[in-house]
């Protein structure tokens, strides 16, 4: 009896065993097969890293070489054309502007006021353009009034001009100065017209300088024109130099009419 039942006893115990193995093998089996079903919706909902190589590819697209940018590059030329053609008349201008103030210190046959502006007058120790001390006035083609701002600078006036190479007499008239304008002589013509031919040359000179100057910055700038600019640039400049030259020689030529017809 006895027996009986140690064996009824294992017998049990083999089948309870059973039984768990079997449980835990199904558990594990349902463990893995959820973990799979999980990691397949996992996989599947994870977002595609496909992305990463559009964007790459639209950034190499995008990219730009410096080819590219250099084409994209919008160069500023600046036009000095017209600033050089100002130059150029600027310099003409102020050798036109020199010749007269020069032609009006000569003296010719006719009162002029500007004659005696070049006459320095020492007054205190003080050497001074006679046009700071004094008003020069025309009072008939062949006379002129010298008005000192400073009655006490007259004698001073009257020494300077007395002095001077113009050949004149004043006198003194309350408190100014008379200068009467004498005639020229035949010799004296001959020598102020040459001195005004030497000045038409020697200003020619100068506006011919301004234009050489010109047509070198031009030529300098070589690569800011295009060849048609610079052949248009080079005649204005040129069309310039003419006008200034022809200006002077109508200048010298109206002094010499002036010197000779007294």
């Amino acid at each position: 009896m006895a027996m009986y039942l140690r064996r009824a006893i294992s017998s049990r115990n083999s089948i309870m065993l059973l039984r768990s193995c079997n449980c835990i093998i199904q558990t594990r089996n349902i463990s893995h097969h959820l973990l799979s079903n999980s990691g397949i919706r996992e996989a599947q909902n994870l977002p595609s890293f496909d992305f990463l190589k559009d964007h790459r590819r639209g950034f190499a697209k995008g990219k730009k070489s410096k080819d590219d940018y250099a084409g994209d590059t919008v160069q500023v030329v600046h036009d000095i054309g017209p600033t050089i053609k100002a130059g150029a008349a600027s310099q003409m201008e102020a050798a036109i502007v020199a010749l007269s103030r020069e032609l009006a210190k000569l003296r010719t046959g006719r009162a002029s006021a500007g004659m005696l502006d070049h006459i320095i007058v020492e007054t205190d120790g003080v050497k001074l353009p006679l046009s700071r001390l004094a008003v020069v006035a025309v009072m008939d083609p062949k006379t002129l009034s010298v008005n000192p701002y400073d009655p006490n600078t007259i004698k001073a006036l009257e020494k300077a001009i007395v002095s001077s190479p113009l050949g004149l007499n004043p006198r003194v008239d309350g408190e100014r100065l008379i200068a009467s304008i004498p005639p020229l002589t035949k010799e004296h013509m001959q020598a102020i017209c040459k001195v005004v031919s030497k000045s038409c040359e020697d200003v020619k000179q100068s506006i011919r300088r301004a234009r050489q100057k010109a047509i070198d910055t031009i030529k300098k700038a070589g690569s800011s024109f295009s060849k048609d600019d610079i052949k248009r640039l080079e005649k204005e400049i040129d069309e310039l130099t003419k006008k200034y030259v022809k200006s002077v020689e109508d200048i010298c030529k109206a002094k010499e009419r002036e010197i000779i017809g007294g």
